[in-house]
């Protein structure tokens, strides 16, 4: 399997890059992977309406203030 591993700043790995090829054949191996990938528990659905409801529109950030935080060096 021909996986790419994503790193932070620090180095430290924070994800993994499986190719599509990979992640048909994970599938099929095994059934309802692609399920369990999508489930997002109650408690945290509740936890994001929460922090929803108490942003305000004035302390959104511009895509070019997000672009900038994002630049890494």
């Amino acid at each position: 399997m021909s996986l790419q591993y994503i790193t932070d700043e620090r180095g430290q790995t924070t994800g993994v890059f499986i190719p599509i090829s990979e992640w048909i054949k994970l599938k099929s191996k095994f059934e309802g992977i692609e399920e369990e990938a999508q489930t997002i528990p109650k408690w945290q659905k509740e936890i994001i309406r929460e922090r929803i409801k108490n942003t305000k529109p004035e302390e959104y950030l511009s895509w070019n203030e997000i672009r900038d935080q994002l630049k890494l060096g």
